[in-house]
């Protein structure tokens, strides 16, 4: 089975493209910062936090880990509390790099303006809703990005990243996504070995998400419902996007890296809600199984669930004509008999040495390559399950969908895109009943 060959506007092969940008990331990853300095007048790199949730204070406290000249300038949230707690968490951990004066933390929707203004790179990791927004906010204002996935939760928060791409491209901007697989080193190798052909040519891949809901909080008393809503946004999909873009994306952007960012032509879905039964769980799906279509004939296989009591699994199993690659534990078996024994240095720190060593060299380093594309194929898919409908990648790239409202028209005080119903329950999509695209 021979698979086509996906170009760039410049013709040069995806595949080739994607090499070259990830031997760019390990070329950063092995470069000491004591060699190299920053472009700037200073050498201290200020950053600012939007988002004060476990993950973009993991992403702070990886950028100070990698290099000792960052400091913590500002942060914001929607809730104040949450900018204190945050702060005090991360001065215990990372002392001296904690700058963070109580005039530079900022609540409400709006704070993430002011975090941009304090500092000279931003990192994004908030309700992914907000994800585009905040990215194109950043870098129209000539700041480097880091931005967790899923970059986006609608097709039009995908055209909004790509153009913000491009906008980093014209404004030499590094930015740099929370995809982190792309900087493991054992990953990085065994899909080398795919692409050199230890498991012959691809003709399906599994893709396992399975685990318990993560995420949850209570209502506190005196809260509105959009307060509420945003204290529990993982569950609610006009701020997550549901479980496909949220947890699946890592998978989703393995498998098209395997295939060389070949994208979808089209893809089916099943989802639903089984026993997640309560306030809290919000309107998402706790089970959603999606099969892409690719041009080349394969077929990704790509399923997550969030259930308590059930069988667990994170996987990436790649099958091919001579073997099967197990990703995740960097092993390859059949004809060709490997698996991976060399270093491995934590993704989480790596990217963000690549995105502070390409600040100090003066050389951009952008994850655009596949960023996009992740998200898009993650954003049909949820489509799909939610509608029961195929959906087509050319038009989910065309749509203009978003999940109302508009990240930009959000106030503390609107009137929620959902509510509880008399069961006290959030409703839920009808597979062949609800209309998206």
């Amino acid at each position: 089975m021979k698979r086509r060959q996906n170009t760039t506007s410049k013709g040069v092969s995806r595949r080739e493209f994607l090499k070259a940008s990830t031997a760019s990331a390990a070329a950063l990853a092995g470069a000491g910062l004591d060699r190299v300095a920053y472009a700037g007048a200073s050498d201290t790199i200020r950053i600012g936090m939007i988002g004060a949730g476990g993950r973009c204070t993991g992403a702070a406290r990886n950028a100070m880990n990698v290099d000792k000249g960052v400091r913590l300038v500002a942060m914001c949230d929607i809730f104040m509390d949450r900018v204190h707690a945050r702060r005090d968490e991360l001065r215990k951990a990372c002392k001296d790099q904690v700058a963070v004066d109580d005039d530079h933390c900022f609540d409400g929707f709006d704070g993430y303006k002011r975090v941009i203004a304090s500092a000279d790179v931003v990192l994004i990791a908030n309700a992914a809703k907000f994800h585009p927004l905040h990215m194109t906010a950043a870098l129209e204002a000539g700041k480097h990005v880091f931005v967790e996935k899923p970059h986006a939760i609608d097709p039009a928060g995908v055209k909004a990243v790509r153009a913000a791409l491009d906008l980093a491209r014209e404004k030499n901007l590094s930015v740099v996504s929370g995809l982190q697989s792309r900087f493991d080193a054992g990953y990085r190798e065994t899909v080398r070995r795919i692409h050199d052909g230890a498991v012959g040519n691809v003709v399906a891949i599994e893709e396992n998400f399975l685990r318990p809901p993560y995420g949850l909080h209570e209502r506190k008393p005196g809260m509105s419902e959009v307060q509420y809503q945003c204290s529990n946004q993982y569950h609610f999909v006009w701020l997550s996007g549901d479980d496909v873009p949220q947890s699946l994306v890592h998978n989703v952007d393995r498998s098209l890296w395997v295939l060389g960012q070949e994208p979808p032509v089209a893809c089916h879905g099943l989802g639903g809600r089984a026993s997640n039964f309560a306030p809290i769980y919000g309107d998402c799906f706790d089970h959603n199984s999606v099969v892409y279509h690719f041009k080349s004939g394969v077929r990704l296989y790509a399923f997550c669930r969030t259930e308590r009591g059930c069988y667990n699994e994170n996987s990436s199993t790649i099958l091919g004509a001579k073997g099967v690659a197990d990703l995740l534990r960097c092993r390859i078996t059949g004809e060709t008999n490997w698996k991976y024994e060399g270093p491995r240095p934590k993704a989480y720190d790596e990217e963000h040495r690549a995105l502070f060593q390409s600040i100090r060299r003066g050389e951009p380093f952008q994850s655009g390559a596949h960023m996009a594309d992740a998200t898009l194929a993650t954003v049909m898919g949820q489509i799909s399950c939610f509608t029961g409908k195929e959906v087509a990648w050319d038009q989910a790239a065309a749509s203009d969908f978003v999940h109302a409202p508009k990240p930009e028209a959000c106030t503390m005080d609107m009137e929620p895109p959902t509510r509880p119903g008399d069961d006290g329950l959030y409703p839920v999509r009808v597979p062949g009943k609800t209309k998206i695209l």
